[in-house]
């Protein structure tokens, strides 16, 4: 009897983890969709192709070396090998975090692992849209994809020493689902890149003055918030890790209840905000609110009340529209508010951790998004900027100004229409 509760309890934990793999991949579908929505109509075919690219390219480059490095563990190359089950149900009956036989559980690890990969490339392809060669892109991503985001990830959820200097985990370094791993991560490659790039051509007047470029479809962007929105309980939810038991089962309830507060919370904030500066209720920083509440909340999502939670979201929401208006007055061009929504609110997601984790303090917190930004910043100006020498990274002014689905994918997605 006590065999088959073991079973039954490992079959659900597994499935539990594969499920919401599922739901975070579903999120690549919600970044190309509010991409797609927030760029200009002669843009369209080219952001599309970056990010059903850039998930194929995370898949393969984490499989090949990506894993092997954020975990100093083998990879797939040679199939999944037989279930030890003696050595799972040992592993459960002593009650111990136990992940299964090493081969059959990092199946089910790497496929949970590798949709937050591709979660933290989708944030650059956002910031880097309408003026970026399709190519450069996408060689940036075999490197981000491969060493840069691996090794960031082996000092924080891999706990390894960074450069064997020090130890983030001892330190007491708290993420629990990725709101500096894989958020602050990805704004940081998408900072580094948009400012080699420089801003689209019209976007700065030669007084300053900062003239917004609306995009080309608002309810393809609306539909990617709320595909985001759904696909973040199985990126919140999932890195309980468990769930066959009342402790684990319960975590993720409350994990659940408020990832959906702080999304909620963040959009209220960031819409009355947006009205009160703007005179107007402002959709795009609406949407990009939401996005900022699940960000903040998702360094912790498991100790905040509910209320606390929503606050979260609201700080989160509110910090969102400042910041976009201040890097427009720095001349950073980010067409979807990528590095505000995933930089400046996912380090604000780290830092509020200690609010209402105990075991977490602010000078470790600090020490973990410090070391995650430089890091991801410095060898992503590197990349960029060998990639600017080499083979260059922004498209000609004319193919700027005929859309880059002409020049880079030889198609449009509307063709239908004259308008650009």
């Amino acid at each position: 009897m006590e065999s088959n509760i073991f079973h039954l309890q490992y079959a659900m934990d597994t499935f539990y983890f594969l499920v919401c793999g599922a739901l975070v991949m579903w999120m690549a579908a919600g970044f190309s969709m509010l991409e797609a929505g927030l760029v200009r109509a002669k843009n369209t075919t080219e952001i599309l192709t970056k990010n059903v690219a850039l998930y194929a390219i995370s898949c393969i480059m984490y499989m090949v070396c990506g894993y092997a490095i954020m975990y100093d563990e083998g990879v797939f190359l040679s199939g999944i090998q037989e279930v030890d089950v003696d050595a799972v149900l040992a592993g459960m009956a002593e009650q111990a975090d136990f992940t299964g036989d090493a081969t059959y559980a990092k199946a089910s690890d790497f496929f949970f692992q590798v949709v937050f990969v591709a979660t933290a490339m989708s944030i650059v392809s956002g910031a880097v849209a309408e003026r970026m060669k399709l190519w450069a892109f996408l060689v940036f991503a075999v490197v981000m994809t491969g060493f840069i985001y691996p090794m960031e990830g082996s000092w924080t959820w891999g706990k390894q020493a960074v450069f064997g200097m020090y130890n983030l985990d001892d330190l007491g370094f708290s993420d629990f689902a990725g709101s500096g791993i894989v958020h602050l991560a990805g704004a940081a490659a998408a900072l580094a890149g948009v400012i080699l790039l420089g801003a689209r051509k019209g976007k700065y007047g030669a007084d300053g003055q900062v003239h917004p470029i609306p995009g080309a479809n608002l309810p393809l962007a609306a539909l990617g918030t709320f595909i985001l929105w759904m696909g973040w309980f199985g990126f919140n939810g999932g890195s309980v890790l468990k769930l066959g038991d009342i402790g684990h089962a319960a975590s993720v309830a409350m994990v659940f209840l408020n990832t959906n507060a702080a999304a909620a919370g963040g959009l209220i904030a960031a819409l009355i905000l947006a009205r009160i500066m703007f005179g107007k209720a402002d959709l795009t920083m609406t949407l990009n609110g939401a996005l900022a509440g699940l960000v903040a909340i998702t360094a912790e999502p498991s100790t905040p009340s509910a209320l606390q939670a929503t606050l979260i979201g609201a700080a989160g929401g509110i910090i969102v529209v400042m910041s976009i208006v201040f890097l427009d007055k720095l001349k950073i061009d980010d067409p979807v508010g990528a590095i505000s929504v995933h930089g400046t609110v996912g380090l604000f997601g780290v830092l509020v951790v200690p609010v209402t984790n105990d075991s977490a303090t602010f000078l470790a917190q600090l020490a973990g998004v410090a070391t995650i930004f430089a890091w991801v910043f410095v060898t992503s100006l590197i990349v960029w900027g060998v990639l600017k020498a080499v083979m260059g990274v922004r498209v000609s002014e004319e193919d700027e100004y005929a859309g880059v689905d002409l020049s880079e994918c030889g198609m449009e997605a509307y063709p239908e229409f004259s308008n650009k």
